[in-house]
């Protein structure tokens, strides 16, 4: 084997470096097996004796406590494959195969490379050469036996786990809320607080049905949420911050908080670049699932309804829409409206009209399946009025009844919040004594410590001012929040429901929560009217028959009365006249506003009313010129007959512009000079041709 060997290492490869590559799978081998290190490192004196330099001989060692599975995460493997590859290596050492790579991929790279780069390879029982076909085949049978080796390990440690899952036996890393005692049983933290921060998070869901709902009702309350710090120098701490959304999917989602040991929930798979990712198993692809395994925090039923809210509202996005939980915004049967045509829950639509937030109920699904047109679209305004009228009629026996339980509610709700705060400030206060503690138990005369001492128990104290100050921020605003007289004024409106229910005060969400207490579903069709048929809990049903709404026109539409009036005023009056007639009786137009002339105006055009002029044209009156004319004057002379009140006029405009009477036989006229015909002849023979006109 040594002259073999010798042959193999020529000048070439003694011309470049020799690298020693050292590794350990875990930090446990790296401290506890330090045999096997210390032969890694001494295939450096086997370097030496094949003719390398000491300064040649290059040692990559920063994989220590990485597995050989993969190259992914390996520095010192990448950096070794790049070094071969550059040409800087004449030979390649590891103790065995298996330091090197127990993947049959990149074992099989690295040869292919070493072949190229005519590098050779080294372990504890000789020198190959990759470009050789003996040797190649023999390194691919080591490679293929370190890969075996992997996988029986493997499959072994697999087995034994998965019998301690089975048996539920197995300690795995427990959620927030939970700790192994010392005989190993899982059991409920002892920190008071940590157990009611979980309840009232559970307790929240249940009452708001929504997991961002629980997250803003934590955040207004001022509330922290524990967790476990799992990187940086405070690992394995218990860490206090805001309540997150994703946080309180794991809460909820997680079955070891309704009692249950369970293993095999996820799964991993490699990605191509060699990194995996955790698929999440169906419930019936679990390994193991024990019920009843230990004390949790809710039940198993009550965990199956929380999954099934949470279902719920991840489908109220999308073409398959229920009726998820109740969200901001007006509409009151959000989530509750079923098309009639289709059968799908319909969704909301929001417009702004007057300033004001309108719901329309719109079915889509058809236009999300088959990007049809929507089945239907209803208005909202007239439909969520009706229902909550009828659920007024229909709950006002149980009243009093629930106004007291709505109280109840939230006197409990106030001391939860209290007593977690009131926790919050002392374990601050705790933290701050033990700060306190330790800097007095110290040496004064070691000032490096003692000055590290004293800003942790100044940090501490500021800590506790802080607690102390949101505790009682907070309760003086809870004090505030239910005073006697507002008690009172809960039961009094609790007896008047439907003021109870109309009150501005009671907010859109908690009226929608009310109602989905009281009505499982709402199917709705438009056509001559909107039927709204109304399933109760219970299964009661109830049908509605509403008028289909107005448009915007018909809700601004002048009242027909008016139209009358303003048709019977124009026979005596102008445009302006009959807007002033009007408004001091007290009418107002389609849109609320006082009438004006050009009001009056547009009445008259829109629904083809005639004009003053035109009826008093009809009525046989002529215009200033017209009867000059007829009486042989000039126009000048119309005016001052008109003046004197010889002639009778009646105006048309507010300008003045008026038309004229003609005079009958026994009218004054006014005296003519000798050279124009009288006055009285005039009139005499326009009365005779009265009737061509």
């Amino acid at each position: 084997m040594g002259t073999e060997t010798s042959s193999k290492v020529q000048a070439r490869h003694l011309s470049r470096n020799a690298y020693l590559y050292v590794r350990q799978s875990t930090l446990r081998q790296v401290f506890e097996n330090t045999e096997s290190t210390k032969r890694q490192y001494a295939l450096r004196q086997r370097a030496i004796a094949l003719g390398w330099q000491v300064e040649q001989v290059v040692v990559i060692d920063s994989d220590q406590g990485r597995s050989g599975a993969s190259a992914v995460d390996r520095e010192g493997f990448q950096r070794l494959v790049t070094e071969v590859g550059l040409g800087r290596a004449g030979i390649v050492m590891g103790l065995e195969v298996s330091r090197l790579a127990r993947n049959s991929t990149d074992w099989h790279r690295l040869l292919e490379i070493c072949a190229l780069a005519d590098t050779l390879i080294l372990d504890e029982d000789g020198v190959y050469d990759p470009a050789h076909f003996n040797d190649r085949l023999l390194l691919g049978l080591k490679g293929a036996m370190s890969e075996a080796e992997l996988h029986v390990l493997k499959a072994r440690l697999r087995g034994g786990i998965l019998n301690k899952a089975r048996r539920g036996e197995l300690e795995v890393r427990l959620p927030i809320g939970f700790v192994h005692d010392p005989q190993g049983r899982v059991r409920q933290d002892p920190d008071l607080r940590i157990q009611d921060s979980v309840r009232q998070l559970l307790r929240t869901f249940e009452r708001t049905g929504s997991a961002s709902a629980t997250v803003k009702a934590f955040r207004e309350q001022g509330l922290m949420f524990p967790r476990h710090a799992l990187k940086g120098p405070r690992h394995g701490e218990i860490l206090w911050s805001e309540l997150t959304h994703s946080r309180t999917l794991f809460v909820l989602h997680n079955p070891t908080y309704a009692g249950a040991f369970t293993f095999g929930r996820t799964r991993q798979r490699k990605r191509p670049d060699g990194s995996t990712i955790n698929k999440h198993l169906p419930r019936s692809e679990w390994t193991t699932l024990i019920h009843d395994a230990h004390e949790g925090y809710l039940s198993w039923e009550q965990y199956e309804q929380n999954l099934q809210r949470l279902r719920d509202n991840a489908k109220s996005y999308g073409e398959e829409r229920e009726r998820g939980a109740p969200r901001e915004g007006p509409a009151l049967l959000q989530g509750l409206a079923i098309c009639a045509i289709c059968s799908a829950r319909m969704t909301v639509r929001y417009h702004q009209w007057s300033k004001q937030t309108r719901p329309t109920y719109v079915c889509q699904h058809m236009g999300i399946e088959t990007a049809r047109p929507i089945c239907q679209s209803i208005s909202g305004a007239g439909l969520d009025q009706a229902v909550g009228k009828l659920l007024v009629e229909m709950i006002t026996p149980m009243t009093l009844e629930l106004a007291l339980k709505v109280q109840k509610e939230l006197e409990s709700r106030s001391v939860e919040h209290d007593t977690m705060r009131r926790q919050e400030v002392e374990r601050a206060r705790y933290e701050c004594d033990l700060a306190r503690r330790r800097y007095m138990q110290v040496d004064p005369d070691n000032r490096l410590v003692a000055d590290s001492l004293e800003a942790e128990w100044n940090e501490k104290l500021r800590v506790h001012e802080q607690a102390n100050e949101r505790y009682q921020k907070q309760r003086d605003d809870d004090a505030s929040g239910i005073t006697d007289k507002q008690r009172a004024s809960i039961i009094s409106l609790a007896k008047d429901f439907p003021r109870l229910w109309n009150d501005p005060r009671t907010p859109e969400r908690e009226r929608k929560r009310m109602a989905r207490l009281l009505i499982t579903d709402v199917t709705v069709r438009k056509g001559a009217d909107i039927t709204a048929q109304i399933r109760f809990n219970g299964g009661t049903t109830h049908t509605l028959h509403l008028e289909l709404p107005k448009q915007s026109w018909q809700l601004h539409q002048t009242p027909s009365a008016v139209v009358e009036l303003v048709d019977q005023l124009l026979g005596d009056y102008t445009d302006a006249e009959v807007a002033s007639q009007l408004n001091t009786r007290g009418m107002r137009s389609g849109w609320g506003h006082e009438f004006n002339q050009t009001i009056v105006r547009r009445i008259r055009e829109q629904y083809h009313l005639q004009s003053q002029y035109e009826r008093l044209r009809a009525r046989g009156l002529l215009t200033k010129q017209e009867i000059a004319e007829r009486l042989d004057v000039q126009p000048d002379t119309i005016k001052k007959w008109r003046r004197a009140g010889l002639l009778r006029a009646h105006r048309f405009t507010g300008r003045g512009e008026c038309l004229f009477e003609l005079p009958d036989a026994t009218s004054p006229v006014k005296h003519q000079h000798q050279g124009k015909k009288a006055a009285l002849s005039a009139a005499s023979k326009a009365s005779s041709n009265r009737s061509d006109i």
